[in-house]
């Protein structure tokens, strides 16, 4: 049928069924000039619940979004092909929200990746760069900010960007670029959907009885304001969220690993993120390991501790300080000491099929995990070496080291 909504002309297809009974369908509705940045200038899908429909379209009415199409799937049917049976809803009773796992998964063909290469980068303008690290800390950590505006340049939580780094190597040629995981949602800290953030440590090493400092990393966090910066990607479709909004979300991070992880907390619970995505607003539980060998090197604490006061119910935080905190034997406490000592409930976390894992960090941490994953496995009378692939092919865990 036809017929006006908020303003705009809508083709919508739907079943037969009456529109005050309760309605289990899900929506995907075809839009254009909604969103922010490049996502405003393309025409979007978005899927959602019946509950969820009009709300999302007054919130594109609102912002000034062209609806071109809504279509709905059939009202789910018992076995027999029978209507399933009415939750409630009706004209005079809000709708319910249809299940949350019948949402379509993420589709990683629509997930963008390489939009800038090395012979084409984007040309990207430092908005911000600030250490993350409290008096005391080891080493050196900044969070930096680009501008993205005038480019195509976009990307979904759990991606990365490369980074070229200015100046020649030994040999007299370019730098080749760096990988660095994104730490702010597709909106960008500004939720204008014109920057991405990156979490940065300067790599330091020594040789010969020399400190050697890392080229990019260095030169990221030695960089000012206004300084221009050559960007390529974005990649990578291994750290991508599940669009359930039910879904369980476990995080294993060390050090700088915590940036996709400062991401998806932020998608879940930073108040102008949720008014940002009417169709997704987490209501599933996300629990964060942090590892780091000194309290002062704890990245984004104040946007996480915001989290914990006023999502308590949503959002767990478990941290492990390495040289603060002492293990059962007495050693040093790390993340693995910490997946060991809440074996049980992460097992029975990972038992429910909502349930993702996602670990980022230093190459040395998965060691570690693995041990403890074992031995609390073995607790249950499972097999890690046997689960661990299952998950993976189930889409349930994820891991990026480096």
């Amino acid at each position: 049928m036809i017929g006006p909504i908020f303003g705009s002309v809508v083709r919508m297809r739907v079943s037969t069924g009456k529109a005050t009974q309760s309605d289990g369908r899900m929506f995907t509705v075809v839009v254009e000039g909604f969103g922010v940045g490049p996502q405003r200038r393309a025409e979007r899908r978005l899927t959602v619940p019946f509950g969820q429909l009009q709300p999302l379209m007054q919130t594109i009415a609102r912002k000034g979004g062209r609806i071109r199409m809504v279509s709905a799937d059939e009202i789910p049917t018992t076995g027999s092909g029978a209507p399933a049976p009415e939750g409630g809803a009706s004209a005079d009773a809000p709708a319910t929200r249809a299940p949350a796992a019948s949402k379509a998964p993420v589709s990683h063909a629509d997930v963008p990746v390489n939009l800038y290469k090395p012979k084409d980068p984007f040309i990207g303008t430092v908005t911000g760069n600030y250490s993350l690290l409290q008096d005391g800390a080891i080493g050196r950590v900044n969070h930096i900010t680009f501008d993205l505006s005038g480019g195509n340049l976009h990307y979904v939580e759990g991606q990365s960007i490369g980074i070229i780094p200015d100046g020649e190597d030994a040999n007299g040629k370019p730098h080749k670029l760096r990988l660095y995981s994104i730490a702010s949602t597709r909106h960008g800290d500004n939720c204008e959907g014109t920057t991405v953030s990156l979490c940065v440590r300067q790599l330091q090493y020594e040789k010969d009885g020399v400190t050697i400092n890392g080229v990019c990393s260095t030169f990221l966090c030695d960089i000012e304001p206004g300084a221009k910066v050559k960007i390529t990607g974005p990649v990578g479709k291994e750290m991508l969220l599940p669009p359930e909004e039910d879904a369980n979300i476990i995080m294993l991070a060390t050090g700088t690993g915590i940036a996709p992880m400062r991401a998806y907390l932020r998608r879940m619970f930073e108040p102008a993120e949720r008014e940002k995505n009417p169709e997704y607003q987490f209501r599933g539980k996300a629990w964060l390991f942090m590892g780091v060998p000194k309290t002062a090197n704890l990245l984004y604490e104040d946007d996480f501790q915001r989290y914990l006061s006023k999502y308590p119910d949503h959002f767990r935080y478990t941290k492990a300080i390495s040289r603060e905190q002492q293990n059962p034997s007495g050693g040093r406490m790390y993340i693995q000491d910490r997946v060991t000592e809440h074996a049980d409930e992460i097992f029975s976390l990972i038992e429910d099929p909502k349930t993702h894992v996602y670990m980022c960090g230093l190459r040395g941490m998965e060691p570690g995990i693995d041990e403890a994953m074992t031995t609390a496995a073995a607790a249950k009378g499972l097999d890690w070496s046997e689960l661990r692939p299952q998950l993976k092919k189930a889409d349930r865990w994820h891991v990026e080291t480096y």
